[in-house]
């Protein structure tokens, strides 16, 4: 059984790869200004469905009977300043994995393009993934920093450096320790540089700075990954912005709070969800 802590009190399980396991998931879930929190059990799984590498495969997400979101359904802030992670790409695989904003329930799937399902072209060094009740709004015009980019109509993802491999589905704990202003395609796309709370490296990091210290040529490595993981299919190269800088843990959390506020708008109506499924209020 492959069970993930969320806070104290909170414990989440992912069945992906393994015997498809229920854990207890005690969190308050808060659905936006939409939504009242509420304080409850919840027996919470993922669990494939389909077959790998094929456009049928995806990973969902319940409680009990009852299919559930991870982008809206999971909370956001795990306690003590963590976040719940939601890991969608493994770290050291290939497939382009990503929580499907347009359908319902949001699975997990693998990316297409030009109907091929898409893989990097070498394994990604990192596990990756995104926080749940955030959104990238593309209405948004960021500021000279980012040469005025739009949000890329998506959850914010995070890039986790710990030591092991997290299963895909998981959601775990993580410390935000910094965050990159990555520009893909015009697009505003950020990437917080985070740690799973359990990991050994936790407790001696909390800043970016802590970082180049103790974990010398990982943030560089993630910036020029980025930059050059498109290059294979002709793409430019990724831009970045505030001068190509990793931002601290202060600056992640105020990224964190602005699109936990651009989500909030869109789950109440105020913005326009265009194509993006929205649970019902």
């Amino acid at each position: 059984m492959a069970l993930f802590a969320l806070t104290a009190s909170a414990i989440f399980s992912s069945g992906y790869a393994s015997a498809r396991s229920a854990s207890l998931l005690r969190a308050s879930l808060v659905r936006g200004g939409a939504r009242s929190a509420s304080s409850l059990h919840m027996a919470v799984t993922s669990a494939p469905e389909g077959k790998e590498g094929t456009e049928d495969f995806k990973v969902v997400f319940s409680s009990g009977d009852k299919p559930i979101s991870p982008w809206h359904d999971i909370p956001l802030e795990a306690g003590d300043g963590l976040y719940n992670f939601v890991n969608e790409i493994p770290k050291y695989t290939t497939a382009k994995m990503e929580v499907d904003t347009k359908a319902e329930n949001n699975p997990i799937v693998q990316d297409e393009k030009k109907g091929k399902l898409r893989y990097y072209h070498g394994c990604i060094f990192w596990n990756y993934g995104c926080l749940p009740q955030t959104w990238e709004d593309p209405n948004v015009k960021g500021n000279e920093d980012v040469g005025g980019a739009f949000g890329d109509n998506d959850p914010i993802d995070v890039v986790e450096i710990g030591s092991k491999a997290i299963e895909m589905g998981a959601v775990v704990p993580v410390k935000p320790l910094g965050v990159l202003s990555m520009i893909d395609d015009g697009e505003l796309d950020w990437k917080v540089i985070a740690i799973a709370a359990d990991d050994p490296m936790a407790s001696e990091l909390n800043d970016i700075s802590d970082v180049e210290e103790k974990m010398p040529g990982v943030v560089s490595g993630i910036r020029e990954w980025f930059r050059w993981y498109k290059t294979p299919d002709d793409k430019p190269l990724n831009g970045f912005g505030h001068g190509e800088k990793a931002l601290g843990a202060k600056e992640a959390k105020e990224v964190i709070a602005e699109t936990n506020g651009f989500y909030k708008k869109l789950l109440s109506g105020e913005t326009d969800a265009g194509k993006l499924w929205i649970p019902s209020k």
